[in-house]
């Protein structure tokens, strides 16, 4: 049987994941070519990429259950695969299950003792764990009658077991409805609110938009964009349609920002949110016609497939770190 040990203790200092250059060839299929990131203590991260980008692999290497071809990395300031930091890692794979014979509370029990968790303090971290994931009252519950919402759940219970200082999730949401989706946005949050580092493999671009810090998109194996949300996505973009527009109050116009007219489609970028009340009222005073405004900007989704399918090629991105 294995041994009950303590956690390691934490350390705080460094980033959580560091990696330059590391790549990783299967014969002659090259999965990861050069991949440098940052991913910093505390943060919700997003990686995200098209089918084949290497994500997978990447998340394989940085877990220590493959080994790079080359390049270093360095994950809670160690080499990849060392088995103390193993300790301080947590794992949701994109596919799993569990025993359907077995209760909620058996299975983190059961993940408890493979961990290696201290006994005297696993009741406390099993009943902390499902009360996170808000499963608290169904700990008694076979696994078999949950639904797939709940198993989900109890998949993040068993990643967030014992408080880990990373935990890597690979696809948590692809396969829930929206209040499932929802329910497992606001157990990432509060993770990330107890200090826990959060590396979020999606394809759900929405889900990620709403709940990560930073994000990198790769493709083929490497980084070719970074940053925030708000670096990524750049400063909202004001759209207004209008009707009875008079030429000349265009030009007038031009005093809140680059204008452009398409129909009754005007575009005006950038601008500064305090300012569109009175952007709204010269327009009118002009004799214009206000139907619609939307202060928004572009979707991650738009930015990720101008990048993906060369719409709309990317700036040099620096190795992602914290922003400035």
């Amino acid at each position: 049987m294995t041994p009950s040990v303590s956690r390691p203790p934490a350390v705080a200092s460094g980033p959580a994941i560091r990696t330059d250059g590391l790549a990783k060839r299967f014969g002659r299929t090259v999965a990861l070519d050069g991949l440098t990131m940052t991913v910093e203590r505390g943060e919700v991260f997003g990686f995200l990429g098209p089918n084949g980008a290497g994500k997978t692999t990447a998340v394989k290497l940085l877990l220590g259950l493959s080994r790079p071809s080359r390049g270093r990395a360095e994950v809670l300031g160690a080499p990849l695969g060392d088995r103390a930091v193993r300790a301080r890692i947590g794992y949701l794979p994109e596919l799993f299950r569990y025993q359907p014979w077995l209760r909620a509370r058996e299975v983190l029990e059961l993940h408890a003792e493979l961990a290696g968790l201290q006994r005297t303090g696993r009741p406390g971290q099993v009943a902390d764990a499902l009360g996170l994931v808000g499963l608290a009252d169904r700990a008694e519950w076979l696994v078999g009658t949950y639904s797939k919402g709940m198993q989900q759940r109890l998949g993040l219970a068993v990643a967030l077991l014992g408080s880990p200082e990373l935990v890597f999730l690979d696809e948590p949401t692809s396969a829930l409805d929206p209040v499932g989706r929802l329910g497992v946005r606001s157990i990432i949050r509060a993770a990330s609110d107890r200090g826990t580092t959060v590396f979020l493999n999606s394809h759900l671009l929405t889900e990620v938009e709403r709940v990560c810090d930073r994000v990198a998109i790769v493709d083929r194996g490497r980084v070719i964009a970074a940053g925030r949300l708000d670096e990524l996505l750049g400063a909202p973009v004001l759209r207004i349609r209008v009707t009875d527009l008079p030429p000349k109050a265009i030009a007038a116009l031009g005093a809140f920002g680059r204008v452009q007219l398409d129909g009754d489609r005007l575009t005006i970028d950038p601008i500064d949110p305090a300012r569109v009340p009175d952007l709204v009222a010269a327009i009118v005073s002009a004799g214009g016609r206000v139907h619609e405004v939307d202060a928004g900007r572009g979707s991650l989704e738009d930015r990720f497939v101008g990048l993906v399918t060369g719409g709309a090629p990317a700036e040099p991105t620096p190795p992602p770190g914290p922003a400035a």
